[in-house]
């Protein structure tokens, strides 16, 4: 971290937080010739994202994928890999390793924009002064992790960095079963990326991007998997069809899932964990597993930032903006999982704090449109989308028309064997305009940015069904599935 600045300097921007949406806002307001300070509570930048959550996962996630093709190498015509063996170890120093790289990275990418950065945690002390905000910087007790009552915070020193605006970007904390504390048995996403040894046995609580991910990792290594969903279907903010297809997907691989089911009570014991609940029948149920992932989503940490020294009322713990991230509090704005409304992804808080660096500067930015936002999430298969589900678009009014075309007509596909899934396009039946897209199977993460700048410019089905992609690739996918929403997919 660079040295503290002396008090008497006025910085054109400050934010509060390292992570994907602070330390980008920063950068790009450096670029634009702002004068920038970081406040970062931890000694590492990088945030929830880089060190505990979407770097980490997606490095074992990978690990996982050529475990399961080292199951098949004799199909490929590799020998003598039939009995391969899982090194746990190396698989979470892999993980570290890039962490560090990218931290280190980010440390480099500081001092070359000449952003200062403050180590210690920053809180709002009012409304601005003059124009001039104050933030006090506190110096944490590293060895006692402050928790959500703000308890285990040992006030060492204190320094007043000064700002014309603020930006908070604090992120946001995994949240915990009522009533249960995070260990080494029954574990958030944080606790399980450091297990010293892979579990025989995990039943995970919760399907989103983050249940999912894990349950695909842990069953790819031979762990007996169990998925506990409180709604009707898992994934269940994607389209209905993706939800149906990820749940027959991962009955073939045998990993066991339960919706419409709530947790009673979590049972630690020698042999680790024993879940109690309730089906959607109401009968009452036990699964047993040596480890336990509580994955039911993440609460805002805006819970110690100061907010009661200023004119800003979270909303169960969100902070409200307008298009521009501003909040109620002049020259204070909120970017990142903090804020209501907007999906809890590092690309959105990045493109956040894109939009506000640029507003401040001066230049050129147009708001985050909600239905432009790519949800990605790394299971085996994955699962890309964006814009209106097929509902929705019902739900809208529109006359809609879909499309759908499946991986095993797709060649790359095969090669790369990985031909389950599909790619699904909603459209406007009226107008032919691209809705929405939705996919599951081999890259999906990285084929849907196609469909992203398609919604982007407003693209018609008929346009992307004259658009060339290579062969063979598996982004002919989305000729095809273009293609499919006239009747004209030429591979099925």
């Amino acid at each position: 971290m660079a040295e503290k600045t002396a008090a008497e300097t006025i910085f054109d921007v400050v934010i509060i937080g390292g992570g994907p949406a602070g330390y980008t806002c920063g950068i790009r307001a450096a670029q634009f010739g702002l004068k920038v300070a970081l406040i970062e509570k931890t000694d590492k930048l990088g945030g929830t994202c880089l060190h505990w959550g979407c770097i980490p996962t997606k490095a074992m996630l990978f690990s996982a994928e050529i475990w399961d093709h080292l199951k098949h190498a004799g199909k490929y015509g590799i020998d003598g890999v039939d009995a391969p063996q899982l090194n746990w170890t190396n698989v979470l120093a892999r993980k570290n390793e890039i962490i560090t790289k990218h931290t280190k990275g980010l440390e480099f990418l500081m001092k070359k924009n000449k952003i200062t950065v403050f180590s210690g945690h920053g809180r709002l002390t009012g409304s601005a002064q003059g124009g001039v905000h104050t933030i006090t910087v506190t110096d944490e007790d590293k060895s006692k992790p402050k928790d959500l009552q703000g308890e285990g915070f040992t006030k060492q020193t204190v320094t007043e960095v000064k700002a014309k605006n603020v930006v908070l970007a604090t992120g946001s904390d995994a949240r915990m079963l009522p009533g249960y504390t995070a260990d080494e048995t029954i574990m958030t996403n944080r606790e399980i990326l450091a297990i010293d040894k892979m579990p025989k046995s995990l039943v995970v609580i919760g399907s989103g991007a983050v249940g999912v991910e894990f349950a695909s990792v842990f069953n790819s290594f031979g762990a007996e998997v169990s998925i506990i969903e409180a709604l009707p279907r898992i994934v269940n903010a994607e389209d209905e069809d993706i939800s149906k297809e990820l749940l027959r997907l991962y009955k073939k691989r045998n990993i066991d899932v339960t919706v419409g089911a709530k947790v009673e009570k979590i049972e630690k014991n020698a042999e680790g964990a024993l879940i109690t609940y309730a089906d959607s029948t109401g009968k009452t149920k036990t699964k047993q597993a040596e480890k336990v992932l509580v994955a039911v989503g993440r609460a805002p940490r805006t819970y110690d930032c100061g907010l009661d020294k200023v004119k800003v009322t979270p909303d169960r713990g969100f902070i409200m903006t307008n298009e521009w991230m501003e909040t109620t509090e002049p020259g204070v704005y909120a970017i990142g999982d903090i804020v209501g409304g907007l999906p809890q992804l590092a690309h959105v808080g990045a493109m956040c704090g894109l939009v506000v660096a640029s507003k401040l500067a001066g230049k050129y930015a147009r708001p985050v449109n909600r239905q432009r936002i790519p949800g990605c999430t790394y299971c085996d298969p994955q699962i890309g989308s964006v814009g209106l589900t097929e509902a929705q678009a019902k739900e809208k009014g529109y006359q809609v028309k879909v499309g759908k075309f499946p991986f095993v007509g797709n060649s790359k596909a095969t090669i790369v064997d990985s031909h389950d899934g599909f790619v699904k396009v909603v459209s406007d039946a009226k107008y032919g305009e691209v809705l929405g897209v939705h996919i599951i199977g081999p890259q999906a993460t990285e084929l849907i940015a196609e469909c992203v700048t398609a919604i982007e410019l407003e693209a018609t089905v008929e346009e992307m069904m004259f658009t060339i992609h290579a062969h063979p690739t598996l982004s002919e996918s989305l000729l095809d599935g273009f293609s499919s929403v006239e009747g004209l997919a030429v591979n099925v």
